[in-house]
């Protein structure tokens, strides 16, 4: 894991943002074990064999997760928002992750990265 997303992490303000952002970076390398990981546009994105996989962004009130490489994959759920090659949902509390969800989505997307 990188330090530089540890320390992004670490300095967001909102304690429960900062548990967020954890819960979602590991989320991110249980489904994708070799992902690279970087920041770029003050935000932590996170790749496979060098092409967008997700991104993790952190404003005021909330927590947005980008999923990449979406148009592929039926997404019903309408939490999700954004062009068809990626989806974008956003958190405003913890308890909102649904983390085997995002797993199951992550994964089909990554299938062909």
């Amino acid at each position: 894991m990188s330090n530089e997303i540890t320390t992004f992490i670490e300095q967001v303000e909102q304690p429960w943002q900062q548990e967020l952002c954890h819960t979602l970076r590991q989320l991110v390398h249980d489904v994708i074990p070799d992902v690279t990981e970087r920041i770029q546009y003050k935000k932590p994105h996170f790749l496979k064999d060098k092409k967008y996989a997700a991104v993790i962004s952190v404003a005021k009130a909330a927590v947005s997760f980008t999923i990449f490489n979406t148009a592929e994959i039926e997404l019903t759920a309408k939490e999700f928002t954004g062009p068809p090659e990626r989806k974008t949902i956003k958190f405003q509390k913890v308890e909102q992750v649904d983390s085997e969800f995002l797993k199951q989505i992550l994964s089909q997307t990554v299938e062909t990265l």
